[in-house]
């Protein structure tokens, strides 16, 4: 089972995800109280060993400062967590997340992007994702889609993220504010966390995974 650990902003927390057993670590380049710039991101990265991924999270950013910042930082991923057409996707010369807010109102619109991930997210708040509220994971049963190509996110924790795991079976899941306390990465989350989902779910290799 993937773990991915969004919004670091210091090179501490990424270190402790790398070593409790991160496959993704999130950079957040969209307005959020996680972001960060990607000088600081580029500095962090440095650290993180090849084999976790570092992902970039962009919501509705041109494709020339996406490519721009993912050179500066070294992203292995783009995240688009916005309105991104297909198209836009179709352009991007790196590996895709497609983030979809889940609600049974556009359930049936969650269908064929040109991505390697489909990270289903709660509806948004305040900002696009990081709202810590969970959706209705049934839903999930509804699409169509690969559930190889699937990472769950919205409200995830230690608390909960076992029974996410067992009634939906994907590839992932995905968190941020979930391993904080007071809005700062908490580091005994972090591991509680990941250790948790590694114990739950199927065993998975980033690298051998086949995607579109």
């Amino acid at each position: 089972m993937l773990v991915k650990i969004c919004g670091i902003q210091t090179k501490t927390a990424a270190e402790v995800a790398v070593k409790s057993g991160a496959d993704f670590i999130g950079f957040v380049f969209a307005k959020s109280k996680r972001k960060i710039e990607p000088e600081a991101a580029a500095t962090i990265a440095e650290s993180i060993p090849d084999y976790v991924k570092k992902v970039g999270v962009f919501v509705n950013e041109s494709i020339d400062r996406m490519i721009e910042i993912a050179e500066i930082v070294g992203l292995d991923y783009i995240q688009l967590h916005g309105d991104e057409t297909a198209d836009i996707a179709r352009k991007l010369p790196y590996k895709v997340i497609k983030a979809f807010a889940v609600e049974p109102k556009n359930i049936f619109t969650i269908s064929d992007y040109p991505c390697d991930f489909y990270l289903l997210d709660s509806p948004k708040g305040k900002y696009r994702g990081g709202n810590g509220k969970t959706f209705n994971w049934k839903l999930i049963h509804q699409l169509t889609i690969d559930s190889s190509k699937v990472l769950v996110a919205g409200g995830l924790s230690s608390e909960n993220v076992q029974e996410a795991i067992t009634l939906v079976n994907p590839a992932g899941v995905d968190v941020s504010s979930g391993v904080e306390t007071d809005g700062v990465k908490d580091y005994k989350k972090i591991k509680q966390f990941i250790q948790l989902v590694k114990q739950t779910g199927k065993d998975e290799n980033i690298d051998n995974l086949h995607h579109a």
